[in-house]
């Protein structure tokens, strides 16, 4: 199955932006992670993050359950729970695709999941953890995360949402878009249709993606990155 991913700096002093892909018995997991925050820490902990993820949903051939282990894992550690600390965190969103069974997607925070179809149908099938979903404020302020410790009661009572929110793609083949906030939003503050960055081989589009965004960017570039994967017929049925 062809997939690429691409990714730009922009105006940040390290790239915390990690993509990943695992497959386990003929699943297929793609992931992107965004950290939260510059530092070599968080850079490095977001592709171990990235990787961890990619393992466990191709291993349970899910994207939920395996966004939900690697999630619990993290919620675990004892050092997340003391006011002293500050580990590293991160956005994330991954995918599944298992032969004869629908496309699956699971996510915490606000990288997004589209899938386009040999129609030009563009559907986002997240929706973002974030204040401006939750209160109408700021898109910045994340309301779920890789890392946080709230279980998904403690988030929906907090944030009307769980902690993990997972969805299904749509029935045929199509081609997948994972994209941090530094690719998608400069795009959509520009009111540019996206379909326009994602024709062409899955690294052509990569590519092309992520130099639109940070040329559409405004004073303060984000990183930008996106892995793009065509899913075939038989791979995205339901």
């Amino acid at each position: 199955m062809a997939h690429a991913s691409a990714q730009l700096i922009g105006d940040r002093s390290h790239q915390c932006d990690a993509t990943a892909t695992a497959t386990h018995s003929g699943a297929r997991a793609y992931v992107l992670c965004d950290g939260i925050g510059s530092s070599d820490e968080v850079q490095a902990w977001t592709l171990t993050a990235a990787r961890r993820i990619a393992r466990a949903a191709a291993r349970h051939a899910d994207a939920e359950t395996g966004l939900r282990a690697v999630y619990d894992h993290y919620a675990a550690e004892p050092e997340r729970s003391s006011p002293f600390t500050d580990l590293p965190n991160a956005c994330a969103a991954v995918a599944v695709t298992v032969p004869g069974k629908p496309l699956t997607v699971a996510w915490c925070g606000d990288v997004r999941a589209y899938t386009l179809t040999p129609s030009g149908t563009l559907r986002c099938l997240t929706a973002d953890h974030n204040s401006r979903r939750v209160f109408g404020g700021s898109r910045n302020r994340v309301t779920s995360y890789l890392g946080a410790t709230e279980s998904d009661k403690e988030c929906k009572a907090r944030y009307q949402h769980p902690a993990i929110e997972s969805a299904t793609g749509p029935t045929g083949a199509c081609r997948l878009l994972l994209a941090s906030d530094g690719a998608y939003e400069p795009l959509e503050d520009s009111a540019r249709d996206l379909t326009h960055y994602l024709t062409g081989t899955p690294k052509h589009a990569a590519t092309d993606f992520v130099t639109a965004a940070i040329d559409h960017a405004s004073s303060h570039a984000d990183n930008a990155t996106v892995l793009i994967s065509d899913i075939p017929a038989e791979e995205a049925v339901a």
